[in-house]
């Protein structure tokens, strides 16, 4: 067992916490399962996002102040946002082929279908300033009107949906330039203690390092050493953390799992109503992570075979799966990117930390799926240029997802208003948000590794088996 590669023992560990989790539902031992197995995975998730903020500090600062060239750096920067962006845009039109392809929304019972439309159109009148989208009236229609019934959410529905709307709330109603003023920290101590400030944690980085590297080294000489050593210590612990990897994500696994609900039948029946929708979706999710990242590593570095890329990042998949957070992935991410895909530190540690923060493809296709799914669902004919509102306005919303488990759902909201459709539909993709959330997430992870290798080609810091 010794002898096996990492990530084959976190896979184990995945495979046997699923297996856990269903024995335990079968037998009647959730509770038990939640109390004292789901615990340890949530240790493991805090212990690796407490390494991850001062790793992203201390690994900027140290990449950038030993760089002697300052052009390199706007170089890097323009690279990796474009990059980034690029695949983002890429991963939207991904989503939005395949869901008008497949209509997944369609495939639902066409009676049940116009019940929805007839309480979308409700919700258009009871809403002032929000127009019925394609010009339909199904409720003037005697022929469907008497199917309307008044839509019922749950409690814990209603305060979901409440809370995700009042996050979304703050996003839509700030400025253009609302993005650039929240990078800029006002208390870096404050940002340091809050894992979803991590791009002024980075800002400060950079400006940090840029006044480092400006000074002379005699000056700086003790501070770069210890900045250079407290680096390393961060790494030493990543060493130690992911040597428990594979029983912490059994832990992990299990409990989320048994808390999704009572019997093994209870999780089928939560993916049977939503079958069409998961399915469209884990089929885009799956070709950028089969498909179309190994081919763009392939067309840019050609020593880097299919079979070896993913046998280089698989640690940090794997492990991004189980969290569902970027965030708590980055440090493993990095040790994957540096020690086997063979990136410079100098490119990795400015690279993925701003993509654990902003480069959010498998929010982006997500949301893309969703939203049209849900128009689908509601009979509501979405045009090509509301589709392409779709399109901008999850591109703009992925920037802001923070890289921790279901924050997509907020910026969902944002989405759905966009193009003029009622954000509590969120209630409806809701119970299998959080398994294909984990699924999400190894693409996140999975394009921050892709886009580092192609900046490091790029400026020759890519060390070639």
């Amino acid at each position: 067992m010794k002898k096996l590669p990492l990530h084959v023992k976190i896979m184990l560990g995945l495979v046997a916490g699923v297996i856990w989790a269903f024995l335990s539902s079968s037998l009647g031992w959730n509770q038990f399962t939640i109390t004292w197995i789901d615990p340890f995975g949530q240790i493991f998730i805090r212990m690796l996002k407490y390494i991850a903020v001062p790793l992203v500090l201390f690994s900027i600062i140290s990449g950038i102040s030993g760089l002697k060239d300052m052009s390199k750096l706007g170089r890097m920067g323009g690279k990796t946002l474009s990059f980034y962006l690029v695949t983002t845009v890429i991963a939207v039109g991904v989503g939005l082929a395949l869901v008008n392809l497949v209509k997944p929304g369609a495939l639902i019972d066409e009676e049940q279908r116009i019940k929805n439309r007839l309480q979308y159109e409700s919700w258009v009148a009871a809403t002032n300033g929000v127009e019925i989208l394609d010009g339909k009236n199904y409720m003037a229609d005697p022929q469907y009107s008497h199917l309307y019934e008044a839509e019922e959410m749950t409690e814990a529905e209603k305060k979901m949906v409440a809370e995700k709307q009042a996050a979304a709330s703050q996003n839509k109603d700030a400025g253009p330039l609302k993005f650039i003023v929240d990078m800029v920290p006002q208390n870096i101590m404050l940002s340091l203690s809050n894992d979803k400030l991590m791009l002024q944690v980075i800002f400060f980085a950079i400006f940090f390092g840029i006044c480092m590297a400006s000074l002379p080294q005699e000056k700086v000489a003790g501070l770069s050493n210890f900045v250079n050593g407290a680096n390393e210590v961060f790494l030493k612990m990543v060493d130690f953390v992911m040597k428990a990897a594979p029983f912490f994500v059994f832990c992990l696994l299990a409990g989320v799992i048994a808390k999704m609900a009572d019997t093994p039948g209870e999780v089928f029946e939560i993916f049977k109503g939503l079958a069409s929708y998961s399915v469209t979706l884990v089929a885009g999710l799956l070709f950028l992570i089969f498909v179309f990242y190994p081919l763009v590593v392939r067309a840019f570095v050609k020593s880097m075979t299919y079979r070896k890329f993913f046998q280089k990042i698989s640690p940090a998949q794997f492990l991004a799966f189980s969290t569902s957070s970027s965030a708590a992935t980055l440090p493993v991410t990095m040790e994957c990117v540096e020690d086997n895909l063979g990136v410079s530190k100098n490119v990795s540690s400015f690279v993925l930390p701003i993509g654990a923060t902003v480069n959010m493809d498998g929010t982006s296709l997500y949301q893309a799926v969703a939203v049209v799914f849900m128009a689908q669902l509601h009979m509501v004919d979405l045009s090509f240029t509301q589709q392409a509102t779709i399109v901008l306005t999850a591109t703009l919303a992925s920037i802001g997802s923070a890289a921790v488990p279901s924050a997509g759902l907020v910026m969902m909201v944002v989405v759905l208003q966009s193009v003029g459709l009622n954000p509590a539909w969120i209630a409806i993709i809701f119970p299998v948000d959080r398994p294909l959330d984990m699924l999400r997430t190894v693409v996140n992870v999975t394009g921050d590794a892709t886009v580092s290798t192609l900046v490091a080609k790029s400026e020759g810091e890519l060390k070639e088996d």
